[in-house]
């Protein structure tokens, strides 16, 4: 994919420091981590399991955290984004539901 912004450098550096961002940012995203865990594990007690494309896409985007490549943040908007280019003729859902649909399946 091509970078969005072509005049940095490969590699962008962030201005703190691995422990002042681990410092600043850690108990935030372990919050958001037991959030999604405490979501997997209401749909795991539920009484039916039913397949559903925001689940399927939330673990895709799962795995996608595991990675150690970099570029994960345009991945995972790459996976909640709906691509498509043809407006649709009637809107039979209320906002957005914050994954697409996936036709393929």
């Amino acid at each position: 994919m091509a970078k969005i912004y072509p005049y940095m450098a490969q590699k962008p550096t962030c201005p703190m420091t691995h422990t002042e961002t681990v410092n600043r940012y850690f108990l935030e995203h372990r919050a958001k981590l037991l959030d999604i865990a405490s979501f997997l594990d209401r749909l795991d007690r539920s009484e039916s399991i039913e397949k559903d494309y925001r689940v399927d896409s939330l673990l895709k985007c799962i795995q996608v955290l595991l990675e150690k490549d970099g570029g994960r943040t345009e991945q995972i908007l790459n996976i909640l984004s709906d691509h498509s280019t043809e407006p649709i003729d009637v809107a039979r859902d209320q906002g957005a539901s914050g994954a697409p649909k996936q036709t393929n399946q």
